[in-house]
């Protein structure tokens, strides 16, 4: 039986996937770590050689120093005993079942891993679906050949066609062998916002028609687009980035499914 200040610690695990379509997950960014300190307890030491990053430490009410790290690319609550010899990697939770370190590990380590993170996908190669002056921005890392992106697309369009949303494709070419060279061909056109467009209506139908090559600097757009999407840690398309209502910048990795499409895109 659960006291009124009671815990509750569950282990975690994290996996990775190879590069893909992806229809439903959820990945957060990483974030530069604070430095070890001189008198850092045995076990955070341990946790550290093991690929574990920490952003800083907070009290909790059951003694436990608790430490917000990073791992796999996510935010991990990590509890220390008083001597420093042994931790309990997981979840800390109250009697009503309440996560009592979710605002500090929002505070410490979601917050500014999305914060970085939008500021990269901002200064990344990316084209526009939908107004500019629209007021929510979503960013969407695409192939041309995901099926998954393409869903994604027409769920969007209400919002799109309303003005309520823009979505800034980063497209990537991973799928097949032909993904890059019609990412090449929406970025290389006149107008790329129609290219992207056309690719999407005509989907079904093999989409945008591919170029014979990849001009070289096209090639190196996509090659830095491909590599923030997996500095993201995210491991197949579509990945999307965007703001709640409270501005905190949220991941979906993968087709969002049911009540979460409302969820990303806003009200309609």
């Amino acid at each position: 039986m659960m006291r009124s200040r009671s815990m509750l610690l569950l282990l975690s695990a994290m996996t990775l996937t190879p590069l893909a379509c992806a229809q439903t997950a959820s990945a957060p960014a990483a974030t530069a770590a604070k430095p070890a300190a001189a008198n850092e307890p045995a076990v955070v030491k341990t946790l550290r050689s093991q690929g574990v990053e920490f952003m800083g430490t907070f009290e909790t009410p059951v003694g436990l120093t608790g430490y917000a790290g990073v791992a796999g690319q996510r935010p991990l609550g990590v509890y220390v005993s008083k001597d420093g010899e042994y931790a309990v990697v997981g979840t800390l939770v109250n009697a009503k079942g309440e996560d009592v370190s979710a605002a500090k590990l929002k505070e410490l380590v979601s917050g500014p891993m999305g914060q970085q993170a939008w500021a990269k996908v901002e200064a990344s190669h990316w084209v526009r679906d939908g107004k500019a002056d629209a007021p929510r921005v979503i960013y969407s890392f695409s192939d041309p050949n995901c099926p998954y992106c393409n869903r994604f697309w027409e769920a969007a369009q209400p919002w799109v066609a309303a003005g309520k949303v823009q979505i800034r494709q980063i497209l990537v070419g991973v799928i097949r062998e032909d993904s890059a060279n019609k990412a090449a061909a929406i970025l290389g056109a006149a107008s790329p916002e129609q290219a992207l467009i056309q690719n999407e209506r005509d989907f079904a139908k093999g989409g945008i028609k591919p170029l014979a090559t990849v001009p070289a600097a096209v090639q190196a757009k996509l090659r830095a687009n491909e590599a923030l999407m997996l500095d993201l840690g995210f491991q197949g398309t579509p990945g999307i980035l965007f703001k709640d209502a409270d501005g905190t910048v949220q991941m979906r990795s993968g087709m969002p499914q049911g009540d979460d499409m409302q969820t990303v895109l806003g009200p309609r």
